[in-house]
């Protein structure tokens, strides 16, 4: 079987994809945080409402660090979408109050991380000319 290296094109558009879904976590838990307040997630366990309220910061984080081509994105990225689609699931099944849509857009969004992961990673590892020419002139 032949594997083909991905593109420069197709790895940028796994960063791109990568960002936005970042973003719209972001935006999202932002929008309900400036909308509901401290009682934003008050129909929630405690646990959960405080996981919720930190993925305003972890999403945007995340997408930063993709922003910048650091692997350590690519760990917190897949770390935070998978502990957000078992918590909402977990939400969506035993507590109710998630909609379908949701979860089931989230968990596709998993699925991109999951199926890109390595190949960001290879991606990112690369390291820039300059850092080549700054390698090489230490050698």
């Amino acid at each position: 079987m032949i594997v083909l290296a991905p593109s420069a094109r197709s790895l940028r558009v796994f960063q791109i994809l990568w960002v936005l879904g970042f973003l719209v976590g972001t935006t999202t838990h932002t929008a309900d945080l400036i909308v509901g307040g401290v009682n934003a997630y008050s129909g929630f366990p405690v646990g959960v409402r405080l996981f919720w309220v930190a993925l305003t910061i972890l999403d945007p984080v995340a997408a930063a660090l993709i922003i910048f081509r650091r692997r350590s994105g690519i760990v917190l990225g897949t770390a935070v979408i998978i502990a957000d689609i078992a918590v909402n699931w977990t939400v969506f099944a035993v507590v109710g109050g998630l909609s379908l849509y949701g979860v089931i857009s989230q968990s596709l969004f998993a699925v991109l991380i999951v199926v890109t992961a390595r190949r960001l990673w290879v991606w990112f590892g690369h390291s820039s000319p300059r850092e080549r020419a700054d390698q090489k002139r230490e050698a």
